[in-house]
């Protein structure tokens, strides 16, 4: 049996903030699929931003824990990008990385952590330095 990923929900609490926040960090417009709901293509898995209020369900959105890695092909235009788009700078991380900055970690990764506007946690990595074990 093989599976494929093709659907990750990051919930937010203003879906016109995420449409706009998401479409100036990666860079592309996306796609609203309902009222409360706005799909990213990220070749082939979707980055779908979810408001529950304005989707109809009866609970508010909640931040993910974890982070959600995201592999880019120009780093430094990414983290501008996260600027421009208003993202939060990790304060730091736990790997004792200066705050906010794009560094080469240990596993050979070059990345710089955010989190957006809901308090979803994500960290974009420079494309060619992606480890997958």
């Amino acid at each position: 049996m093989s599976a494929k990923l093709f659907r990750v929900i990051v919930q937010v609490g203003d879906i016109e903030q995420a449409a706009s926040f998401y479409a100036t960090l990666l860079g592309m417009e996306g796609s609203r699929v309902s009222n409360g709901r706005h799909y990213f293509n990220c070749e082939g898995t979707i980055l779908a931003c979810l408001d529950p209020r304005a989707d109809g369900d009866d609970f508010d959105a909640t931040p993910s824990p974890d982070h959600i890695y995201l592999a880019v092909d120009d780093i430094e235009a990414s983290y501008a990008a996260a600027q421009t788009a208003g993202a939060k700078l990790a304060e730091g991380d736990v790997h004792g990385d200066p705050a906010g900055e794009i560094a080469q970690r240990p596993w050979g990764e070059k990345s710089f952590y955010i989190e957006d506007p809901f308090g979803n946690h994500l960290c974009l990595v420079e494309r060619s330095t992606m480890f997958t074990g």
